[in-house]
Order: C-alpha cells, then sequence, then structure tokens
C-alpha cells in the first residue's frame, strides 16, 4: 500500500506560481509512475502531468506545457508540481497518483492510489 498525501495548494493571483507536494508512504515510489490530476468544479478529473518509472521522463498536458514542471525526489519518497504562469482555468483540486504497473500514468483508470487532493484557485 502507498499513502500519499498532497500540499502546497492555495490562493493565488493570475500570473503567480505554486509549488505542490505530494509526499508518500508505505512504499518507495521511485519505481513507481507519478502524476498529477486536477478536477474543476462540474468537471471530470483530467490529466496534468506525470513523471515516468525508471528514466523519470516527464509528459504534460497541452494546456500545461511550458508552464508547469513535475519532479520526484527520491531521497524524500516525494513528487513535486511547480506550476507558473497560472491562470484562472488553472483552478482545480490537484490530486497526485501512484502507479506500478505503467512506464506513464495518463489515465485515471491506471491510477492505483490517489492522495485525497490540495485545492488550487487562481484569482483575477
Amino acid at each position: 500500500q502507498v499513502q500519499l498525501v498532497e500540499s502546497g495548494g492555495g490562493l493565488v493571483q493570475v500570473g503567480g506560481s505554486l509549488r505542490l507536494s505530494c509526499a508518500a508512504s508505505g512504499r518507495a515510489i521511485s519505481s513507481y509512475a507519478m502524476a498529477w490530476f486536477r478536477q474543476a468544479p462540474g468537471k471530470e478529473r483530467e490529466f496534468v502531468a506525470t513523471i515516468s518509472r525508471s528514466t523519470d521522463s516527464p509528459y504534460y498536458a497541452g494546456s500545461v506545457k511550458g508552464r508547469f514542471t513535475i519532479s520526484r525526489d527520491n531521497a524524500k519518497n516525494a513528487v513535486h508540481l511547480q506550476m507558473n504562469s497560472l491562470k484562472p482555468e488553472d483552478t482545480a483540486v490537484y490530486y497526485c497518483a501512484a502507479n506500478s504497473r505503467t512506464l506513464l500514468l495518463i489515465t485515471t483508470r491506471d491510477a492505483d492510489y490517489w492522495g485525497q487532493g490540495t485545492q488550487v484557485t487562481v484569482s483575477s
């Protein structure tokens, strides 16, 4: 079992930055594909970014590419999401997820573990 706890969400103005963290416990996540998803009110949960297991290669949704950066800290058993140039449409609850079976984690159905989420609100 892997437990995931997100932190770092909050209220930020348009153009601002936030850094989300996902602390894992139970197992080392170095061999897991890790990802961030988000869910806005009234919308389905959507993929944001993933970092592959083994190679730590990142992959992003088109809507955040160039603004968000996902990274892994194996020493702290954590994953981070640096979010820059935030827009109102980035407002959502952000979830951390993990998968030990696939190289990347891009779809919600492939996630084995989820965190409880952290709220990000971008105000204009």
